[in-house]
């Protein structure tokens, strides 16, 4: 069995993995490092919660650390973009673990906090900059800072940004970075797009794929519930959280205002339950993480914002207590379970109009979820939403968004408003929503 000591990597990263209770590489990690330390292009494919953040950054880190030349004001010399708040923060909790003891130094720009803050830290340099495109086209709108210096890039969970619309962002951070370029792309699913993306920002890339796009994490349970309206999703869920003392439990929702209403009923029947979601500022999301990460609150409650910025290993069950309408973000959703080589449970309440949600999500991942109990209810048409805000997730689906004057959003969404300087829109929110809209979930 391969060790990290073997794959060619500085000791003082082996050491930084070691101190982390790590000297096995994970399957993607096993193939990428190689790669990308001998300055390969790479598009990786690989479920969540198997450790993609370690493939890209340490390779990444180990070249970094041969160049010492001193940081430029506004400099960067690598940059990893990443579709939400709390996915770059957990990216840049991971980098910084690994650089501990070097000489390197790790940022973060994301909405929702000063960017005058942001902007007196990046004045004076930094080597890897982990952003939102929404915040760091702000950034370069105020020529607070410089990309022709960055000769490394990730794009991390590339298909959420399509999904998002940051397309068009992408387009107008890449032509500012420097030549020669390495590029690393990493994704849990393989939508059509993908392909293009890769031809687009990759040169001759080496494709990893450790497990088919769909698939979720083989320590993962997954079980259906029948439920018949919202009440009767909110009694199954307090009943499983009532026998499920032990662990921590993350339930999503499909808008901001249902996550909020459900997290306050919970908190009224006795659990410890915070929030995350579009209306709260970044200050209140961070507080929320924090206080589930340690176990002061047991229930998180959420849009898919959190779907893939969570990296929690005493997770031990997912709830949907919606289905997210796009059946990809079902992957994502669970993934946040099971992590870390633990077991997990991810458990859904499905109701008349969800019955079709459920067939895609089966139809993606090719199985048939169990259904544990309640009685089928009668399909329902899904009403259509044209005009209003979902929240947690539109019916748009990865390049085939369509804004509310009926254009396609590739033709209605420019380049800053599909990140804006508020980077947390939902996984399956609409790209091309106009800036009334602008803070999805």
């Amino acid at each position: 069995m391969t060790k990290f000591a073997e794959l060619g990597l500085d000791p003082k990263l082996v050491a930084s993995v070691t101190e982390a209770g790590y000297d096995t590489p994970t399957p993607i990690q096993n193939q990428a490092i190689p790669l990308v330390l001998a300055g390969r292009d790479v598009m990786g494919l690989a479920q969540t919660g198997t450790g993609k953040t370690a493939a890209f950054g340490l390779p990444l880190i180990h070249q970094l650390l041969g160049n010492h030349e001193k940081r430029q004001s506004k400099s960067i010399k690598a940059l990893v973009l990443a579709p939400t708040r709390e996915l770059v923060n957990q990216i840049a909790v991971n980098l910084r673990d690994y650089v501990k003891g070097t000489h390197l130094k790790v940022m973060t720009v994301v909405g929702g906090v000063s960017i005058n803050r942001q902007i007196e830290q990046l004045n004076r340099g930094t080597d890897i900059l982990v952003a939102t495109p929404g915040r760091l086209i702000d950034l370069m709108d105020r020529r607070a800072i410089r990309l022709d210096t960055a000769t490394f890039l990730v794009l991390d969970e590339a298909d959420q940004m399509l999904d998002m619309g940051f397309i068009h962002a992408l387009r107008r951070i890449a032509p500012e970075l420097g030549t020669p370029r390495q590029t690393m792309l990493f994704s849990a699913t393989m939508p059509k797009q993908m392909e293009e993306l890769s031809r687009a920002y990759l040169t001759d890339p080496a494709k990893v794929q450790v497990t088919p796009p769909g698939k979720a994490a083989d320590k993962i349970t997954q079980c259906v519930y029948y439920a018949q309206d919202k009440e009767d999703k909110a009694r199954l869920l307090i009943k499983h959280l009532r026998n499920e003392p032990d662990g921590l439990s993350l339930v999503f929702s499909r808008t901001k205002h249902g996550a909020e209403r459900l997290m306050k009923k919970l908190v009224a029947e006795g659990f410890k339950a915070v929030s995350i979601h579009g209306n709260k500022s970044q200050g209140q999301r961070d507080r929320a993480l924090a206080a589930f990460r340690a176990g002061e609150a047991r229930v998180l409650v959420a849009t898919d914002v959190a779907a893939r910025g969570i990296d929690i290993p005493g997770v031990s069950h997912v709830f949907n207590f919606d289905l997210p309408e796009v059946a990809d973000n079902y992957v994502h959703r669970i993934g946040r379970t099971a992590r870390a080589g633990a077991d997990g449970d991810a458990i859904s309440f499905v109701s008349g109009v969800e019955l079709g949600l459920l067939r895609d999500i089966e139809k993606l991942m090719k199985i048939s979820i169990p259904v544990l109990g309640g009685e089928r209810p009668q399909e329902e048409k899904r009403p259509t939403r044209q005009g209003r805000g979902g929240g947690g997730g539109g019916r748009g689906r990865p390049g085939g968004g369509r804004s509310q004057g009926g254009k396609p959003a590739s033709q209605k969404t420019g380049a800053r408003r599909s990140g804006g300087g508020n980077s947390a829109a939902p996984s399956g929110g609409r790209p091309g929503r106009n800036r009334r809209r602008k803070k999805a979930s």
